[in-house]
């Protein structure tokens, strides 16, 4: 009986374990001569870049075929100019207290963005069921439309 009630911490410990066979492989030892099967060039083939000492190849490298990122042809271009927004739909809003103005701010802390420097905008995914006021850098149309609806203000931010 006192055996069966044995807990796995009992056969299992650190001072148990044992080696598995086959688990450890030996390095292959390569140019210790003609005997050993891997001399003379000890299995680096005859000339060329892979066979001399310090040989690399970048991992993009393909044998002095034109690179693949030449290859492709390069389309449109970036505008430098374009404006990031963070963006909060409408559905979220609902977590908001319904008393407090919604600012940048509030919005960080509720964790809905997670830059408070920049620019905010309110889509209109969802329904509001209070009115709410929102100040926020920008609108879509349809929040807009949505947050007046429901008797609250959208203010645009500078």
């Amino acid at each position: 009986m006192e055996e069966s009630k044995k807990l796995p911490s009992d056969l299992l410990s650190l001072g148990k374990l044992k080696r598995i066979k086959g688990r450890d492989k030996r390095k292959k030892r390569v140019g210790r001569g003609p005997g050993s099967g891997h001399g003379k060039t000890s299995t680096r083939g005859h000339k060329g870049q892979m066979s001399r000492s310090g040989a690399k190849k970048r991992p993009w490298f393909e044998g002095g075929q034109m690179p693949l990122q030449r290859r492709v042809p390069k389309r449109g271009f970036t505008n430098i100019f374009k404006k990031e927004y963070q963006i909060v739909n409408m559905s979220s809003l609902s977590k908001c207290k319904k008393e407090e103005p919604i600012t940048p701010e509030v919005l960080k802390n509720l964790g809905l963005i997670k830059k408070g420097k920049e620019p905010v905008k309110i889509l209109g995914e969802g329904e509001l069921s209070s009115p709410l006021t929102v100040f926020a850098n920008a609108f879509s149309k349809k929040a807009k439309e949505k947050i007046e609806a429901s008797g609250g203000k959208a203010e645009v931010l500078k």
